[in-house]
């Protein structure tokens, strides 16, 4: 996409938003402008509702849906924070800033609106995100930055006070907050023919130091353990934008096959969401057969690590590729896992030198 047509994209993103939030607040009032008790429909997040659809790759809502009303009194503080919920978005919308999740939950109280907690306050911005069908980001609501990237990608800030200025993601040696102004910018230019997204921090470090970016022509991610929102956001768009291929690097155990796969397929938690895959991104390790193969230094997976191996294998998301299927037997069978810093094992500079090479070229 172009500068200008991408520029262009967010200024009617931004409008789409506002528009949307505007109809919610006239709908309310012309509701009760006409005696009615004001009520909002949204499609329901219950299990029951939660479909995984084969052509998008990834969980879907059906057609279910609930209607929280302020007649019933159950729904009635619910539904004020619901309404508050979209003032407060409206206005972050329309001054172009941004708050963090925790910043909602104490925002609120200035406006004598309360939540119990700050899951309460998640799950209110969740159900405005289901009213309207965007997401909090488009709201500049963003959860507390702990992703991160680095390699040679130009790119040009787009929110206010930054408009135009470029840098480069190489300029800092512990790589770049993934924010709302790096999601959020435009793509310049870059040498990178590839992402390699990572699980945990000590690797993206190594991976800095040995110049994997340069090595493998590539832009390194730092997921930090599950990758938030906002970073599956911009693996999606480093992919779509810039045609990059998309390999992940986990540790080898059933937490990190699910990490990989909700870069790949999302999460039922985000099913009334899209824009947050990268269907195509690949599983690159470590894998159970890497554990064997490589010989690596495991600890035994326990009852937790057990039971979510059983609940991966009934997921239809991990029967689309024999791969997945494979490899959930193999850690089934040897009941061991490995993180990914078991290859020191071999030196400092094997899992660059000999490991890597070897699953980008399987892999690609």
């Amino acid at each position: 996409m172009e500068p200008k047509e991408y520029r262009s994209s967010i200024i009617e993103r931004r409008k789409d938003v506002l528009a949307s939030l505007e109809n919610l607040g006239v709908k309310i009032y012309e509701q009760m402008d006409k005696g009615y008790f004001p009520s909002v429909e949204m499609p329901s997040r219950s299990t029951d509702n939660i479909y995984y659809d084969q052509k998008l790759r990834q969980f879907i809502l059906g057609d279910k849906t609930v209607r929280r009303s302020a007649r019933n009194i159950r729904h009635l503080k619910p539904f004020a924070q619901l309404v508050w919920a979209a003032l407060f978005s409206y206005e972050l919308t329309s001054q172009r800033k941004t708050s963090t999740l925790r910043d909602v939950y104490y925002s609120a109280q200035a406006y004598e609106m309360t939540f119990k907690d700050q899951q309460e306050s998640n799950n209110i911005i969740t159900d405005l995100e289901t009213v309207l069908g965007f997401s909090r980001e488009d709201f500049n609501i963003f959860p507390e930055e702990r992703s991160a990237v680095f390699g040679d990608l130009t790119i040009s800030y787009t929110v206010p006070g930054y408009e135009g200025k470029t840098l480069n993601l190489t300029s800092h040696p512990d790589g770049v907050m993934i924010g709302p102004a790096l999601t959020s910018a435009e793509f310049v230019e870059t040498t990178a023919d590839k992402v390699i997204a990572i699980e945990k921090g000590g690797l993206f470090t190594r991976f800095i130091e040995e110049n994997v970016h340069k090595k493998f022509n590539a832009l390194l991610v730092l997921t930090a353990g599950q990758a938030p929102r906002a970073t599956r956001h911009f693996i999606r768009r480093l992919n779509r934008e810039l045609n990059l291929p998309v390999f992940i690097f986990t540790d080898g155990d059933p937490w990190g096959m699910h990490i990989a796969m909700v870069i790949i397929s999302g999460s039922a938690n985000a099913a009334h969401l899209r824009d947050l895959t990268t269907p195509d991104a690949k599983w690159s390790g470590v894998w159970a057969t890497d554990i064997v193969n490589y010989k690596l230094p495991t600890d035994p997976l326990d009852e937790i690590d057990m039971k979510r191996l059983y609940e991966l294998q009934k997921d239809p998301r991990y029967k689309e590729d024999p791969l997945w299927q494979r490899e959930i037997k193999t850690f089934m069978k040897i009941r061991r896992k490995a993180e990914q810093e078991a290859f020191s094992r071999y030196g400092l500079t094997y899992i660059v030198d000999e490991y890597l090479p070897a699953k980008l070229e399987e892999t690609r």
